[in-house]
């Protein structure tokens, strides 16, 4: 296993991204996008529920 330095890395990645287009980290980036809003409301939206004891 080779130590790869994390600028080979990125430029490598960049490379890839390149040649294969922004399809899948657009996808990525929406994904994530969804589940951090869905994670803020859910953790906003905790605090308003009332408790009919």
């Amino acid at each position: 296993m080779e130590h790869h330095p994390a600028a080979a890395w990125l430029t490598e990645a960049a490379s890839a991204a390149q040649q294969q287009g922004a399809g899948n980290l657009l996808r990525v980036v929406l994904i994530v996008m969804v589940v951090g809003c869905v994670l803020t409301a859910w953790f906003l939206l905790r605090g308003y529920r009332r408790k009919d004891d």
